[in-house]
């Protein structure tokens, strides 16, 4: 985000409440390099933070008052009372900031109100974590202003609860805590059971490599239905295994816990999707610290065939996007997020980003699909105030 930017966002502030406001906060949204589904399964994950960001102008008030305005969504300032948030009470985008203020007053943090402008460069509906990046922003500027001493980490899980309970989408701590997190330059090896992290150099520039984000333009709700139902059939799975989690099963223990699960064919698939993934994770690690990021291409092939197969939340558009870049030279590629539409990951030599982005276009347009979006994918900084 740009000073110019942010600058910009400070006097829509001004123009809408009539002062100018007390800081300007950006957040970023995250590609999730391997680790998908995982998060909430106490596993492994490793994104790395998007040049993309929600950013926030934001003025602190001691009335009890919270105004909220998106530069992004149609229509005037919403004013509510933070005594009268109550969870799911609202389905707009507006429970996302509220949805925080609710977090942290419930956890016995003194909130007492804030005016509040957003606008966001994260696309929405892409797998890029446009919600957390939103909740983030609005926690590190009251977490600043009311001088609540909060560190990254804590604010990704009130974010978090903020979201699995005001919002009532089952989402685990990996969005919030790369928003949160992460550095420039680096992808976060994250332990979201005990949120250890370790900050992985992530430089594919200097190796002469590209990672490029395809936005299929197919939109999820990860609030909805399916997401909901693979959590619950993975908590299903470790209940039959009598694990706390499936991050409990060694992945050199997978084959006889699949076959102590009998002819639960769909809880079966979970589990193998969730154990093997987190071997993955560990796969890339080694790898990119081994200096070998090549290698990682065909690791995030095996990613994308488990999450088609196993957890079965691919779509059309997602496969086309794998199968077509790998047939034009591709290093590795597979879906990157909650899944059911959204984005696709796709790792290239430098040299092909031109060819393999123009015949992934070229079989959108084949296929009577709406064009992609595509991007490359530059680690950049996590939260962070910009004035």
């Amino acid at each position: 985000m740009s000073v110019d930017t942010a600058a910009e966002v400070a006097q829509r502030f001004t123009r809408l409440y009539g002062s100018e406001p007390e800081g300007v906060w950006a957040a970023p949204g995250r590609v999730n390099l391997i680790g998908e589904h995982t998060d909430y399964n106490d596993g492994f994950v490793m994104p790395f933070a998007l040049p993309h960001t929600a950013v926030a102008a934001v003025t602190p008030r001691t009335d009890g008052v919270l105004r909220l305005h998106s530069a992004d969504v149609e229509g005037g300032v919403v004013e509510l009372r933070v005594a009268d948030l109550t969870p799911q009470a609202d389905r707009n985008w507006t429970a996302y900031p509220s949805g925080v203020v609710w977090a942290l007053r419930e956890a016995g943090h003194e909130v007492t109100g804030a005016d509040i402008h957003l606008a966001s460069t994260v696309p929405a509906g892409a797998g890029l974590s446009s919600s957390a990046a939103l909740e983030v922003v609005v926690a590190l500027a009251l977490n600043d202003l009311f001088g609540l001493g909060l560190r990254g980490w804590q604010l990704a899980r009130l974010c978090q609860r903020a979201e699995n309970v005001y919002v009532g989408a089952p989402v685990g701590i990996m969005d919030q805590t790369a928003s949160a997190c992460c550095q420039a330059g680096h992808a976060l090896f994250l332990d979201t059971r005990d949120l250890a992290q370790r900050q992985v150099p992530f430089d594919l520039a200097a190796e002469g490599l590209r990672l490029l984000v395809v936005d299929t333009q197919v939109k999820h709700a990860h609030s909805e239905g399916e997401y909901g139902k693979r959590r619950a059939g993975c908590e299903k799975g470790a209940a039959l295994l009598g694990v706390n989690a499936l991050r409990d099963i060694p992945y050199e223990e997978l084959d006889a816990a699949l076959e102590r699960l009998g002819d639960e064919a769909e809880v079966r698939r979970l589990v193998r999707h969730v154990v093997t993934e987190d071997q993955r994770v560990e796969r890339v690690v080694a790898l990119l610290e081994a200096g070998e990021p090549r290698a990682i291409g065909p690791v995030l092939v095996e990613g994308h065939v488990s999450l088609r197969d196993d957890f079965r939340i691919s779509c059309p558009e997602l496969d086309l996007v794998v199968d077509t870049a790998l047939e034009a030279g591709a290093l590795g590629a597979r879906m990157t997020g909650g899944g059911f539409g959204g984005s696709a990951i796709v790792l290239v030599e430098a040299a092909d980003v031109e060819a393999v982005g123009k015949a992934v276009q070229a079989a959108f347009a084949a296929a009577g699909c709406t064009a992609p979006r595509i991007f490359e994918a530059v680690p950049a900084a996590g939260a962070r105030r910009l004035s």
